[in-house]
């Protein structure tokens, strides 16, 4: 792994990023909040080790993925109880308070939608 820093991608960490904090903000219930979130986090977290690094882009992609389905996982397993962080605000918004299918789907959905975006970009160059 080299260190790189890569203006496109962090722009669109940054566009994300901003995205994800109104989303958070201004939304409490519905589509866009619960799942469509889940889906552009994915390509947040993406985005922020493509700006970073020169990883290839399936490595970072199952990464991300692998470790939004392990975070998704441990709240079967309760997590915020575990740590202690069950009132904490931040805590739930960060790592989820319910396991719920439809993460997994929206995770999958985007990491599958990034792996799309760079095989198109690779094909085009």
């Amino acid at each position: 792994m080299t260190l790189k820093f890569n203006k496109t991608y962090f722009a669109f960490f940054t566009l994300l990023l901003v995205v994800e904090i109104a989303i958070a903000i201004f939304l409490k219930e519905g589509f866009i909040r619960h799942t469509f979130g889940d889906y552009l986090v994915v390509i947040l977290m993406y985005t922020c080790i493509k700006s970073f690094s020169n990883i290839k882009p399936l490595a970072v992609a199952v990464g991300v993925l692998l470790f939004a389905f392990s975070i998704e996982f441990l709240q079967l397993f309760n997590l915020l109880d575990v740590l202690n962080l069950r009132d904490s605000h931040l805590a739930k918004l960060i790592l989820g308070s319910t396991f719920h299918i439809s993460d997994l789907i929206a995770y999958t959905l985007g990491v599958l939608t990034i792996l799309c975006i760079e095989h198109l970009k690779t094909s085009k160059s």
